[in-house]
């Protein structure tokens, strides 16, 4: 469906290219091993729904949002999957209960709040997962705290924990394993101290995308790929797929001679000494196109050939210089995808893919490709 700019705009996503990176990862675990994939941040940006729904078509075993509104969002499209809620926070219960959505439970407060309502419904053995601390000091149980939770848990019977789950936060870095290795092992420990105390074993899961690509023995029951999927490894010599590339039509070309002027907010723009051509496309800061990569910082791609940014970026527009390149217009220029990739568009503004990637806004339609 068209949104105004989608005759001029889109994120394409690979589905070949998503099912290989699934079946990459994939092939890293035991066959008894569940795979949660996360599509919270609209799927990293890819489009939430059309991501749940292939990685349902390709059998993954769960999904994971950040918040509840995301969940909805996908009960609401039809996702069947179960969806673990990251940051459920207090003041969604009602619609966690009313979406069959599982928070996630990083603290007491939570677990009292949530069974307060629970109580309330009269609802018994609603599934939850614990968070631990085991290092990144963001959110979960630190180990001072689990005797606590172990005894109200003792009689709660509103509440059956269906994971004990925690978050690796540099398993992506060779240099700091013993950081790494330290989390593992008081994963193992608090995690089996959780066990004992219920009488019953919940799901354990730990690993993240770098993590089940560098530390698969430690795969427990499930778990959780995120970037990866989307195409971004943790490994030198591995090359994953990209799933997205934005892509747009230009708008306009223009032949400029040296008299005409700058080009652009604030007139950074500089023809050249023997006349520029110039195209306009309809992307820009508004859609993701950081004002860092104008000026000719970053250059896209056109027709086989790079084309730079020429001035600043503007909200919703901005402009490459064409010239001595073939092209008309309505010619596609792909912002990121196979060339340039995401994660040299990264590498021009000083930060990770991740940022690139959720930086797409929703006006950009997202399109599904099947070949």
């Amino acid at each position: 469906m068209s949104n105004g700019v989608t005759d001029f705009s889109r994120l394409e996503l690979n589905l070949p290219n998503c099912l290989d990176n699934y079946r990459y990862f994939r092939s890293k675990l035991k066959r008894s091993t569940k795979l949660l994939v996360l599509v919270k941040a609209n799927a990293y940006g890819h489009g939430a729904v059309e991501f749940a729904l292939m990685m349902q078509n390709a059998g993954a075993d769960y999904l994971a949002v950040a918040l509840p509104v995301e969940g909805m969002e996908l009960r609401q499209s039809g996702i069947s999957l179960p969806i673990l809620v990251l940051t459920a926070g207090t003041d969604f219960f009602e619609e966690i209960i009313e979406n069959h959505l599982e928070p996630g439970i990083p603290n007491l407060y939570t677990l009292q709040a949530l069974v307060s309502t629970l109580r309330e419904r009269g609802m018994k053995d609603f599934p939850v997962h614990i968070k631990l601390d085991t290092g990144m000091h963001r959110l979960g149980f630190m180990t001072s705290e689990i005797p606590a939770l172990l005894d109200y848990l003792k009689d709660c019977p509103e509440v059956r924990v269906k994971s004990v789950y925690s978050h690796l936060c540099v398993a992506e870095d060779p240099a700091m394993d013993a950081l790494t290795m330290s989390q593992v092992r008081m994963f193992e420990t608090n995690s089996a101290m959780i066990e004992q105390s219920l009488g019953y074993h919940p799901m354990f899961h730990l690993l993240n995308s770098a993590g089940i690509e560098r530390f698969p023995q430690y795969q427990f029951d499930m778990v959780r790929l995120g970037v990866g999927i989307y195409g971004i490894s943790a490994l030198p010599d591995v090359h994953l797929k990209p799933v997205a590339s934005l892509k747009v039509k230009i708008l306009q070309i223009k032949e400029l001679q040296p008299g005409d002027g700058a080009i652009g907010y604030g007139q950074h723009g500089m023809i050249a000494p023997g006349g520029s051509r110039i195209a306009t496309i309809p992307v820009g800061y508004a859609d993701g196109i950081d004002r860092h990569l104008g000026c000719g910082r970053a250059s896209f791609s056109l027709n086989g050939h790079r084309v730079p940014t020429i001035g600043n970026i503007c909200m919703d527009m901005c402009m490459v210089d064409v010239t001595g390149v073939d092209c008309k217009v309505g010619d596609t220029i792909t912002i990121f995808g196979e060339d340039p990739t995401v994660t040299e568009i990264a590498g021009v503004l000083g930060t990770i893919p991740y940022e690139i990637m959720t930086s797409v806004p929703r006006r950009i339609e997202r399109v599904v490709v099947r070949r």
